[in-house]
């Protein structure tokens, strides 16, 4: 993979790794499905039915700081530490990530960024996920032998991730731009979120790059040529500083993927995302025209 590990790698790659029987302390595989519950998929009863060979599951619901009253917000370094050291991830593992969604990604972007996030630069993405394995004809198996655990030991960069009061400040000073990647009808306040008691709408000043865009029909990640002309688009200039948001943090991970894609490697994330903005903001920092939550039953 030469000093730099790649953001991304084929699933003949893996494969190949995989019947060379490479899988193991120096090459882990994640398997990080997760689902809303509108999604109606259990990632971990799935795992336990099909997934990649030599794979673990990596449940970002119990990697989290069971504490917070928001959705998987970001564990300590010591509890990171120990869950991956429990999947047999060593500061020296290449770990990859995927997962199971339709869309070729979905939560495997948040595992990768917070690989990176507590120090460790040697994470890639399944381009494609298990979606394209599958289709690829690669080997699915049900078996599976827990790893046996590694010595894992994490340093958290603080400065890839804004917390409330940080994104309040910015929308007055602009320090950075925030990209928000919810689909646009949830960003104009015009459909619903998927969450009980939350109105759509987005943070004042913030841009939408809908994340299943940074994908094209098959679930892989556009080219660097087409990435950089999809931040253009969406007036995101890639020499300044980025924040990425969405619902609760997860998505909004597919944004700094494509930004480190396209050599900006530093985008930050706003771990409590909409959800902790629409339950902490004062309402005018609230962008939207419409209430959802609010509306009367028809009589």
């Amino acid at each position: 993979m030469g000093m730099q590990t790649q953001a991304l790698v084929s699933a003949r790659w893996l494969a190949n790794m995989v019947k060379s029987n490479l899988v193991g302390p120096s090459l882990r595989v994640l398997d990080t499905s997760w689902y809303l519950p509108m999604m109606n998929r259990d990632g971990k009863k799935e795992f336990a039915q099909t997934h990649i060979p030599g794979a673990s599951h990596f449940d970002i619901d119990d990697c989290s700081d069971r504490t917070s009253q928001f959705d998987h917000t970001l564990p300590s370094e010591e509890h990171f530490s120990d869950y991956v050291g429990n999947l047999g991830v060593s500061n020296d593992s290449h770990v990859v990530v995927y997962d199971a969604s339709d869309f070729g990604a979905f939560s495997c972007t948040r595992v990768w960024w917070m690989f990176r996030l507590f120090g460790h630069s040697k994470v890639s993405v399944l381009n494609g996920g298990f979606r394209r394995w599958v289709k690829e004809g690669h080997p699915v198996t049900e078996d599976y032998t827990k790893p046996p655990a590694a010595h894992f030991s994490a340093t958290m960069n603080r400065d890839w991730v804004k917390s409330f009061e940080d994104v309040t400040e910015n929308i007055t000073s602009h320090r950075y731009q925030v990209v928000d990647v919810r689909p646009y009808a949830r960003f104009l306040g015009k459909e619903a979120e998927p969450r009980e008691g939350v109105d759509p709408g987005h943070i004042p000043g913030s841009k939408c790059m809908p994340f299943y865009d940074f994908l094209d029909e098959d679930g892989m990640m556009l080219s660097p040529e087409e990435l950089k002309r999809f931040f253009q688009k969406a007036q995101v200039d890639l020499k300044k500083p980025l924040c990425g948001t969405c619902g609760s943090g997860v998505t909004a991970c597919h944004m700094v993927l494509a930004a480190h894609i396209c050599g900006a490697p530093d985008a930050t994330v706003y771990d409590g995302s909409w959800y902790e903005w629409f339950t902490k903001a004062p309402k005018e920092h609230i962008a939207t025209g419409i209430s959802h939550t609010k509306k009367k039953k028809k009589q």
